[in-house]
């Protein structure tokens, strides 16, 4: 049985379903509704008669790309121990940004050693393309050799992983500190700037900043409107967010400068203000 937060990103549910695997979904961070599906699988599990004994995998994003606010990630480790389940971590939004390697946010937290997968994303911060899996040998080993969709697609061209090997050797270096600090320098300003503004923003240090406008018209005139002021934020909507969830999604980044980020602030803050 696999296990997913409502808010995971839209390949992990495909990917879920795919597999063929039973199913279940739970409350964004919602440790109670999980701890109840948890010990639904332990009756379930403690009735097999098949030949496997099955498992339960719970998933979940580290930094949730659509919010921009963090898994639970300590609790859902005691959980997952608790009823000897399995946990997989998605770090697309924090790897490079978080750990003192840089590895995510379960680095961050300490809870490494203690999470059965975790994956990413080998662009976003890194800039490359592709994607990356870490777990006990065993896991690789059982992935390399049965991962039918990793088996028979192609291989990263040369280009692609050395740029990767390089991102990677850069984010961890001082240059790299120097960069991922100035993102956090643009971070704050621009929260600082609309929270002033009357904006009611994820109480985390994240890149993505969102703003729930909730109508899908409203979220594209927002949109529309700083256009006109020379800032492009695309307008989120259905099927990517629940309906009346549309939003504009702030995602900043080291290249930013301060000037950008003032003339962002300035073009939000009528938006805000208006009716």
């Amino acid at each position: 049985m696999i296990v997913i937060d409502k808010l995971v990103h839209a390949c992990i549910v495909d990917a879920a379903r795919l597999c063929g695997a039973e199913l279940r979904v739970f409350a964004h961070n919602d440790l109670e509704g999980l701890a109840k599906m948890l010990r639904w699988a332990d009756r379930r599990n403690a009735a097999w008669r098949g030949k496997t004994h099955p498992r339960t995998l719970i998933v979940t994003e580290s930094v949730f790309s659509m919010d921009g606010d963090f898994a639970l990630l300590r609790e859902l480790v005691e959980l997952k121990e608790r009823h000897g389940a399995w946990l997989m971590v998605d770090e697309a939004h924090a790897t490079g940004l978080y750990g003192a390697k840089r590895r995510g946010l379960a680095e961050e937290s300490g809870m490494e050693d203690r999470i059965e997968v975790q994956m990413g994303t080998l662009g976003k911060a890194l800039g490359a393309a592709g994607g990356y899996i870490c777990g006990a040998r065993v896991l690789i080993d059982y992935l390399v050799n049965r991962a039918r969709s990793f088996i028979f697609s192609t291989a990263p061209v040369p280009a692609a992983a050395a740029a990767a090997t390089a991102a990677i050797q850069f984010i961890q270096s001082d240059e790299g500190q120097a960069r991922r600090n100035q993102l956090w320098a643009r971070v704050d300003q621009a929260k600082n700037g609309l929270i002033a503004a009357g904006f009611v923003l994820p109480p985390v240090r994240s890149a993505i900043i969102p703003w729930v406008i909730g109508e899908e018209a409203k979220a594209l005139e927002a949109a529309a409107a700083l256009r006109d002021r020379g800032v492009f934020v695309p307008a989120i909507r259905y099927p990517t967010v629940a309906r009346g969830q549309a939003r504009l999604r702030l995602t900043l980044s080291a290249a930013h400068s301060a000037a950008d980020v003032s003339q962002l602030v300035s073009a939000l803050s009528p938006l805000k203000l208006a009716p």
